[in-house]
């Protein structure tokens, strides 16, 4: 499957994922940890092992250093 991730400020990005994969794997493909940042599909997050359900999402990182 694949799906759209707009990671908020940083731009879009198309994953494609196994047809039984969850938003963990979802954050895992865009190199992010589940600790860093959360999905959004609509305006409300998603818990990470929940499987992927949408085709669009957002991608809110939680902690960004530098």
């Amino acid at each position: 499957m694949r799906v759209d991730c707009e990671v908020v400020g940083e731009g879009v990005e198309t994953v494609t994922l196994d047809a039984d994969a969850d938003y963990g794997d979802l954050l895992a493909a865009l190199g992010y940890s589940r600790h860093e940042a959360t999905v959004l599909v609509g305006d409300s997050p998603v818990p990470e092992d929940a499987p992927v359900a949408a085709d669009e999402v957002r991608v809110l990182r939680l902690i960004k250093g530098g």
